[in-house]
């Protein structure tokens, strides 16, 4: 029986410190990535100026601001304007920005957003990615939702661009700042924040039977 005792004394030490010591797999808002990770890579998604791109084409950026969006998300619209600016204002500064588009209606495919670049004269990169395992990939759910990776390629911020998702009143610049730290070799004071937006139309993957 004091066998028996210490065994299980035993085992529920181990188990508390299995948990207190389990390494984190994920962010606080993200269930894939955690700040610090390295930036899933992507390769050969078509763009709306007829070409592609790849995560290994922009290794000369200091920073590369990746931002899951679409046409359709009236979320995803408000923050056009906001996104133009950006990519505006650090284009000196070697800051790529690439749009990601991964929904696969109508309104999202490719003529669609050809012609919503076209209209808006987008400066920054728009990719579409039919597969969407680039979205799997980053654990991006909403549209839109951002992430900064830094000069090694890793995920420095990940969540909103700011904190006002119609553009009204913004008050704290998230992504902003996040550049801004990086570029001048500061640490980051907010890494993660909420994406707010609309929910991805992520395709049922279909499980395979084991034979």
């Amino acid at each position: 029986m004091k066998r028996f005792h210490y065994f299980v004394a035993c085992l529920v030490t181990v188990c508390m410190w299995s948990s207190l010591h389990r390494p984190t797999i994920a962010g606080e808002f993200n269930s894939v990535l955690d700040i610090g990770d390295p930036a899933p890579p992507w390769t050969d998604l078509p763009t709306t100026d007829g070409k592609t791109t790849s995560l290994k084409s922009l290794q000369d950026a200091k920073l590369i601001v990746v931002v899951f969006t679409c046409n359709s998300c009236p979320y995803a619209t408000d923050v056009e304007e906001r996104l133009i600016e950006l990519t505006n204002k650090y284009a000196d500064s070697s800051v790529v920005v690439v749009a990601i588009n991964v929904n696969t209606i109508e309104e999202d495919a490719m003529p669609a957003m050809q012609a919503k670049a076209k209209s808006k004269s987008f400066p920054f990169i728009y990719a579409f990615d039919e597969t969407q395992q680039i979205a799997r990939d980053y654990g991006a759910k909403y549209t839109p939702e951002f992430f900064v990776l830094d000069q090694q390629r890793r995920v420095a911020y990940m969540g909103s661009l700011d904190d006002s998702p119609n553009g009204q009143n913004v008050t704290q610049r998230h992504v902003q700042k996040a550049i801004d730290g990086l570029l001048a070799g500061q640490e980051i004071a907010v890494t993660e924040t909420v994406p707010i937006g609309c929910r991805i139309r992520m395709e049922r993957q279909r499980r395979s039977r084991k034979k």
